[in-house]
């Protein structure tokens, strides 16, 4: 049985996947450029899933393929090349300053978030 974080997980990571997402479902690996289904690729993280205070942070959060991702250790320096160019100079360095304060959420927490990731969820759907 999945744990309230878990179904967290798999919501918000349709969500990162969706959210820049074209009509056709199309999106764009921020470490490599190349374009995939959304169904086919990760919601990738700058600071790892270990660090609660980013793990569901949306800056935190981009679409990555499988090979950078997985295969290629996320590409750290790209993605923080990526998160500057996109939020501005200093996000990276702001991300990994966020991922060290600890963070503790309960169950109640993490299904209230789970709430209004599927509400997102459910709209983006609907331009494809």
């Amino acid at each position: 049985m999945q744990s309230e974080e878990e179904k967290l997980w798999d919501t918000f990571s349709k969500y990162i996947r969706l959210r820049n997402a074209d009509e056709n479902g199309n999106v764009t690996c921020v470490t490599c450029d190349k374009k995939f289904y959304w169904k086919e690729v990760h919601a990738g993280h700058f600071m790892g899933r270990r660090h609660k205070n980013t793990k569901f942070n949306e800056k935190n959060n981009q679409v990555q393929c499988i090979s950078c991702n997985s295969y290629n250790g996320g590409e750290q320096f790209k993605y923080g090349l990526f998160l500057d160019r996109e939020y501005g100079e200093g996000t990276a360095e702001e991300l990994m300053f966020l991922s060290r304060i600890s963070c503790k959420l309960s169950d109640v927490d993490y299904k209230e978030m789970n709430k209004e990731y599927k509400v997102k969820v459910k709209q983006l759907l609907k331009r494809l």
